[in-house]
């Protein structure tokens, strides 16, 4: 019996000490991915939950249309119609046949876009916002820059294929967070079948989407597709399930539509949203300065594992207070970190409000009185 309990604590502390020098074994194994470039995005938070090679520039093809459409939703323009010109016709590629001079309201061109992913109708919405394609490539890249696309160059909106027209899977999964963000958007691309009413040059349409993913996986909220010889396959999709709203991009994948079901069945089964921080007042051990004077104007909800919940630790930096009774905190006051391990996963402002309420004089408290004889407020 000596024996056998000798060998049960060996065993027991091999695998001690195999999981303390290599604890990623106990977590679940990450999916493959056939892709050359991915990565899996949480649409709340911005936290990325999967990668490879997710900063690697490279052509997008037609998901570049993710840009086109929601500039052309926040155009103001997109209940307006359109003439589109002879030019747009001449742009290679899939097509949602529109006619020289035909007529055609802005939205139903971002439906063709998005659904079909009609290159003729990312000429003509070009032309219509930014008054030419040029002009609206500058829009593009204007807009890329402000989203933190840091590895992104536009030369057209519509993915064709030039040597300077790139991005990577991180920089489009940012674009697809920011856009999912706009109600508009978020029902074009989740739109399977859209008509279209008759034109003055062509009978009523009805567009399917492409995106098989709506079809396929019963989570999926909305995606675009994109091919060509150059960049193969790429695709981002979206998905929604237990309030965790997920976003995927591969670039050149010959198995895109399971690597997508794969990456969002992972992540669904490993992570949960939990709200770390709640909107209002912060609840802290501070100086004496700040204490109950501490504010944040929006809630932290994290998509967390398990064991990734227990290693939650709150970072809280705050400018030292000065010893003159007047002093008031610059605003923000500080900001509250969020952190796993060593990764910081959020980052969020604080600001400080005083509780103590300033007395009015009698000069003010008379002018009070006046306004509302004048006005009749009070009674």
């Amino acid at each position: 019996m000596g024996i056998v309990l000798k060998r049960v604590f060996f065993y027991l502390l091999c695998f001690a000490l195999i999981f303390a020098f290599f604890p990623h074994i106990t977590r679940a194994a990450e999916p493959k991915v056939s892709a050359q470039s991915a990565v899996l995005m949480d649409q709340s938070s911005g936290r990325v939950l999967f990668k490879h090679n997710s900063n690697e520039k490279l052509p997008i093809a037609s998901i570049t249309k993710v840009m086109t459409a929601i500039l052309a939703i926040e155009s103001g323009k997109i209940n307006q119609t359109f003439t589109v010109s002879q030019e747009a016709l001449h742009t290679e590629g899939s097509s949602i046949y529109l006619k020289a001079g035909e007529r055609m309201k802005l939205e139903d061109m971002v439906y063709g876009l998005m659904l079909r992913s009609g290159n003729d109708a990312s000429r003509a919405i070009a032309e219509a916002v930014g008054g030419s394609e040029s002009g609206f490539v500058l829009l593009m890249n204007e807009k890329a820059r402000v989203l933190g696309m840091t590895n992104t160059h536009f030369t057209n909106p519509n993915g064709l294929e030039n040597p300077d027209h790139y991005s990577t899977a991180y920089d489009m999964a940012l674009l697809m967070r920011y856009a999912m963000e706009n109600a508009q958007f978020r029902k074009v691309v989740a739109t399977k079948i859209h008509r279209v009413s008759a034109t003055n040059k062509e009978a009523a349409r009805a567009w399917k989407n492409k995106n098989k993913m709506l079809r396929l996986y019963k989570y999926a909220t909305g995606g675009k597709t994109g091919f060509t010889k150059k960049a193969r396959r790429t695709l981002i999709s979206t998905a929604s399930r237990n309030h965790l709203d997920l976003i995927a991009v591969t670039l050149n994948d010959g198995d895109d539509w399971k690597d997508h079901q794969d990456l969002f069945d992972w992540a669904f089964d490993r992570f949960k949203p939990i709200q770390v921080v709640k909107k209002g007042k912060l609840k802290a051990h501070v100086h004496p300065f700040y204490q109950n004077k501490l504010y944040v104007k929006r809630s932290i909800i994290l998509p967390l594992t398990n064991s990734e919940k227990n290693q939650l630790k709150k970072n809280l930096l705050l400018i030292k207070p000065k010893k003159d009774p007047h002093w008031k905190p610059a605003s923000p006051a500080g900001r509250l970190n969020v952190y796993v391990e060593k990764q910081r996963l959020a980052s969020l402002p604080v600001y400080y409000h005083s509780n103590s309420k300033k007395k009015k004089g009698i000069w003010s408290r008379f002018n009070g009185f006046l306004h509302a004889i004048v006005t009749g407020e009070g009674r």
